[in-house]
């Protein structure tokens, strides 16, 4: 649709994310405790732990904090017990959101959550309650002027899903979480850097909001993404270029 641009929307959302790295670093070290965790200290069998240290990395986080954060997950070191919550509920005009948590105190994670939604026009749903709305997936975005020939065939020969052009020339290349590192690999072989590269929750469909209901929209996924607890914010609404 005319005026809602998806490369506007990704760039607004990487420009906002990088105007908070001063929380990035404690968001990444939380990350780095609980895959080490659940998975083991080893980035070699461990490819939850592998993709955060990657994301670590790109952040220029120093590898000491990375290393403490690792021997802390794995039992090495004393620190908080992190569990993983997540939060579904519904934003400006229906749209909807979810919100992946790590927390060492359930009962303040809800509350702060629940504010949230609250005091900017959204509500706090129940589990289950948006999640159908999107795919759990890895997502690999390359940037209109990138080689569609050449990420097709590097997608095709790591065991893409699904590999679709737009109408501005980006490329996203979609795949089973579990074959998230592999596609990865595949693409860093090939010489190809994609804009985005996460797992993420791709929405199914988008809603579109403008003008003030836009404004609000983003005031309320701000005001969820500045929570201490709160990893991950997702949703499908989609904003004109003008507030992107």
């Amino acid at each position: 649709m005319a005026g809602h641009s998806k490369w506007a929307n990704i760039q607004h959302r990487k420009g906002r994310q990088d105007a908070k790295r001063g929380k990035l670093f404690t968001r990444l070290i939380k990350e780095i405790t609980v895959a080490s965790k659940l998975g083991g200290a080893d980035p070699g069998t461990n490819p939850r732990l592998r993709m955060a240290m990657d994301k670590a990395s790109d952040a220029n986080m120093p590898k000491d904090t990375v290393n403490k954060a690792i021997a802390r997950g794995a039992g090495g070191l004393d620190g908080a017990n992190y569990e993983e919550i997540r939060y579904e509920g519904y934003g400006i005009g229906g749209a909807a959101v979810i919100v992946d948590c790590m927390t060492d105190n359930r009962t303040r994670t809800v509350a702060e959550v629940r504010h949230a939604f609250s005091k900017n026009g959204g509500n706090l749903g129940t589990d289950g309650s948006v999640t159908f709305m999107f795919k759990h997936c890895g997502q690999f975005l390359f940037a209109p002027g990138a080689p569609e020939e050449q990420i097709m065939d590097a997608a095709i020969e790591a065991g893409a899903e699904d590999v679709a052009s737009d109408d501005e020339g980006g490329v996203e290349v979609i795949c089973a979480p579990g074959d998230f590192a592999t596609l990865k690999q595949g693409f860093d072989a090939a010489g190809l850097k994609a804009d985005v590269a996460e797992i993420t929750m791709k929405p199914l469909n988008e809603t579109e909001l403008a003008g003030d209901d836009a404004a609000k929209m983003q005031k309320l996924l701000d005001a969820l993404e500045n929570l201490d607890d709160v990893q991950q914010v997702f949703t499908n609404a989609s904003f004109d270029e003008q507030q992107a």
